[in-house]
């Protein structure tokens, strides 16, 4: 017979992993996983969405999770393309991570995406899903990106007032030190690496309070360059990675161009219901 004071769903809760059965995540390449390739990834990328719907799958019959993000995306393209399927997908749990792309180009109001941000967040909140808020990481070491900083310090305390407004969670990069350590940024220094996107993942799990099986991982120390070296990597760095992403800008170009969402259907993580990978005969 149960406790008299004890409520019947607290003690189901209290079983449960987490209250969740389908994550759907909304963005742009952050979430789509660049950075993070992987051949048996859908789109041939993991990422941190991943990463957090693996963890959220296991033992949790029924969970299904979509991811409708693409690189390139711009915040008006994410709403126009993403939102409406992400709500006819019903889901109980939603990130969103979007205007990055916007802040860091010449121009970038802050302010005016906040407002679009705002009334797509309100949108997501009303259909009772949890939803999950990105704030954009530090910059202030990154090279190139380090110029437009103060926009992003900006935009994030737009996106926190956001979420107090609409009783939304946040997932704070920007409170993330770790990513300031180079190890966690792909060769590209527009991305993480797989070693970000598993720093971000765990970020996220502690912040819904899951219990989760992912560890820390400390980034191995990098050895001291001298001047010419560090100059000749960055010239590299430049023809390689920062040139082509100017030209599609002058170009009106998007990295996302001609690509579809990896996962535009909520469905099983893994093989069967739950299972985690190699758990199967």
């Amino acid at each position: 017979m149960n406790d008299p004071g004890t409520d019947p769903l607290s003690v189901a809760e209290a079983d449960s992993p987490h209250p969740w059965h389908r994550f759907v995540a909304l963005g742009d390449s952050f979430t789509e996983g660049i950075g993070d390739p992987n051949p048996d990834s859908p789109g041939g990328h993991r990422g941190w969405a991943d990463r957090v719907a693996e963890e959220l799958a296991r033992d949790r019959d029924n969970f299904a999770y979509a991811n409708l993000a693409i690189r390139g995306r711009l915040l008006n393209k994410i709403i126009e393309e993403q939102l409406q399927p992400a709500l006819d997908l019903r889901p109980d749990l939603v990130t969103i991570c979007a205007g990055g792309n916007d802040v860091i180009r010449p121009g970038g109001d802050p302010d005016k995406l906040a407002e679009k941000m705002d009334a797509a967040i309100a949108r997501l909140a009303g259909s009772g899903a949890t939803v999950v808020l990105f704030t954009g990481p530090d910059l202030g070491t990154t090279p190139v990106l380090g110029s437009v900083r103060a926009r992003v310090a900006v935009y994030n305390e737009n996106l926190r007032t956001i979420a107090a407004r609409r009783d939304v969670v946040i997932a704070d990069m920007w409170a993330l030190r770790e990513l300031s350590n180079r190890e966690m940024w792909a060769p590209d220094r527009l991305h993480f690496s797989p070693l970000g996107h598993h720093t971000i993942a765990m970020m996220v799990l502690d912040t819904l309070a899951v219990a989760h099986t992912l560890e820390p991982s400390e980034p191995k120390p990098l050895q001291a360059k001298n001047w010419r070296t560090a100059r000749t990597e960055d010239l590299s760095w430049a023809r390689e990675y920062f040139m082509p992403w100017v030209v599609r800008r002058v170009r009106h170009r998007s990295s996302g161009d001609g690509i579809a969402a990896k996962r535009p259907d909520a469905g099983p993580m893994f093989g069967g219901q739950g299972m985690p990978p190699g758990s199967a005969d």
